[in-house]
């Protein structure tokens, strides 16, 4: 097979901090090392779809007027995280060729990764993956794009959440996104300091919420307490808490308001809880110092597995080195969870932070805690 000479590149799905970073690692490493063609593709599918695409290169990266592209949060290419309709699925697929490409990299989460893999393989694409979200639940990579300045933003909201919950001697509850995955509601709490961190992969109780609250001021005196929840927490009958939005598109969101309502009822000392919900200003800002580095080995790595032909694969980050595991693979497995036996956790109850009921079995209903 004749080495790639013109190289693709489109974000997909949601966006977060470093997208920009790994566009400019690929462009960087593409063309000053190996002398490629890239060209990026707005809106990944649409952009396919519509045969879009603009030249990229290491001088011209601002197409937007955006520039230094290590320190810009978004993605200069735009994205799109709703998946093409059957009817459109071929013409995204002849886009690929009309373009003439050689190769594809896409940086995605895991379901746009699974979309653009199974695009690939109906339309013999040559595919690398990247992977980004700031949910860090990509199957067999230990961080994504996006996750670490996603905990940095959770963690500065909690520090002012901290001030007015000490100013009113109330309890702040801060519902975090995250999905099915606690990763930004644990590691963000523990950093931030939250008193209470409640996470889709292990069942609580609001009478070990208000115990937690209740000893805080008890033994140490604090008039106040933080209480950081996933979105993705369940309610104590073990329900997701959702909306349908105008478009129809069923959300996560209000598990916050359910805690907090539930602290108030079950609490006769007058505690005053009060809910914020975060949402997506943790997509935004200023990429971390870790995620511009993260952003750039994974995006040199995508290129030399274009370079060596090793597609259908993913550029993952493995104990502090890039390595590639198959797309198929990942997008066979489940999201990758937090593990209640983890250090993370424990660490988190080491602390003297309330978990949830860890030796309770993840499936039984926390609705039955009550009785545990």
């Amino acid at each position: 097979m004749q080495i790639p000479k013109r190289l693709g590149i489109l974000t997909s799905g949601g966006d977060c901090p470093g997208l920009n970073a790994a566009i400019r690692a690929v462009v960087s490493h593409a063309t000053l090392s190996y002398g490629w063609e890239v060209l990026g593709i707005p809106y990944a599918t649409e952009g396919l779809l519509e045969r879009k695409a603009v030249a990229l290169n290491v001088h011209g990266l601002d197409m937007r007027g955006i520039d230094p592209m290590l320190s810009t949060g978004g993605t200069i290419l735009g994205s799109i995280n709703r998946g093409p309709t059957e009817a459109h699925a071929a013409d995204i697929i002849a886009g690929y060729h009309a373009l003439e490409l050689d190769a594809l990299i896409s940086i995605g989460g895991d379901g746009s990764l699974a979309i653009l893999s199974q695009l690939a393989r109906q339309g013999n694409w040559n595919l690398v993956g990247i992977p980004k979200t700031i949910d860090n639940d990509v199957a067999l990579t230990e961080s994504s794009i996006g996750f670490d300045t996603a905990v940095n933003t959770l963690v500065d909201a909690l520090h002012k959440l901290s001030y007015t919950a000490a100013s009113h001697d109330r309890v702040m509850v801060l519902e975090t996104m995250g999905r099915t995955a606690g990763h930004l509601a644990l590691q963000g709490g523990i950093a931030g300091g939250a008193d209470v961190i409640l996470m889709p992969e292990i069942p609580y109780s609001i009478e070990g919420v208000c115990r937690q609250i209740s000893e805080l001021r008890d033994r140490w005196g604090h008039k106040f307490a933080i209480v950081l929840v996933a979105e993705g927490a369940k309610t104590l009958s073990g329900e997701s808490r959702e909306y349908r939005d105008a478009q129809g598109e069923v959300r996560l969101r209000g598990i916050g308001e359910y805690v907090t309502d539930e602290i108030c009822r079950q609490t006769n000392n007058g505690i005053e809880a009060r809910v914020s919900v975060l949402g997506h200003v943790q997509r935004g800002g200023i990429p971390s110092a870790f995620d511009r580095v993260l952003a750039s080995v994974l995006g040199k790595g995508a290129v030399d597995l274009v370079a060596q032909e090793q597609f259908g694969r993913m550029v993952v980050w493995q104990n502090g080195s890039v390595r590639s595991v198959s797309l198929d693979e990942v997008c066979a497995r489940s999201p990758r969870l937090v593990s209640p036996e983890g250090d993370l956790v424990q660490t988190a109850q080491a602390l003297g932070i309330y978990v949830g009921e860890l030796d309770v079995p993840a499936q039984v209903s926390t609705q039955d805690l009550l009785a545990h």
